[in-house]
């Protein structure tokens, strides 16, 4: 497949590029500064963006299978961001007659699952707090796909860890798997490229967690 991955420089955008590559796949990787990106590989395209223009952005979405995007706020001070660069990834698809869009939400966005513990949703709920802004940016974030016309899926892990890839782990649309508390950077890479031709998984929410 020909894919495009946006925040190909961060954490899950790394293993994203890493694994397509791995199995086979074309891939552009968009990214601020080259130089961060640390994958390399047969069938990579390294495609300079800041994701501010749509139209700028077009070329490297147009005549792609999907667009993985791991975008989004790495503290507080960057929520917003989101939101923001999403709708220029839909206008830049939109644009470009793409449709299959796959993105990094987090699992506080979406409802506690049905028969969870007490402690895992007194948890949840002490996480949206102290992090309400980002939360915030990505229910938005979110909101923003269900109105575009984009073959969509909005990716909802708990708390990120960075650990090699398992190929070992839960996933719920709609919802989050009970007891969802943790997953690996690289576990969530991998649930995102198995879903791009999942029809289950279109226009919905998917927990993935351990």
């Amino acid at each position: 497949m020909k894919l495009t991955v946006l925040g190909a420089t961060g954490g899950i955008g790394q293993e994203i590029v890493r694994q397509a590559l791995k199995s086979g796949h074309q891939v552009t990787a968009v990214v601020r500064d080259p130089a961060r990106l640390t994958v390399t590989g047969a069938g990579l395209e390294v495609f300079r963006s800041d994701l501010r223009d749509p139209e700028a952005l077009r070329p490297a979405v147009a005549g792609r299978d999907a667009v993985l995007s791991g975008l989004g706020a790495r503290s507080r001070k960057e929520a917003g961001v989101a939101a923001r660069l999403t709708r220029t990834v839909l206008g830049a698809m939109e644009a470009a007659g793409a449709r299959r869009l796959l993105v990094v939400s987090a699992a506080p966005v979406g409802p506690d699952p049905e028969g969870s513990a007490f402690v895992d949703r007194a948890a949840r709920g002490l996480i949206s707090v102290i992090l309400k802004d980002v939360y915030a940016d990505l229910a938005e974030m979110e909101g923003e796909l269900a109105r575009s016309a984009t073959d969509w899926t909005a990716v909802r892990p708990p708390r990120l860890l960075n650990k090699p890839l398992t190929g070992s782990y839960r996933t719920a649309v709609g919802t989050s798997p009970l007891k969802a508390r943790t997953v690996g950077r690289a576990d969530v890479a991998h649930a995102m490229l198995a879903m791009i031709d999942d029809p289950a998984t279109v226009k919905q929410a998917v927990g993935v967690a351990y």
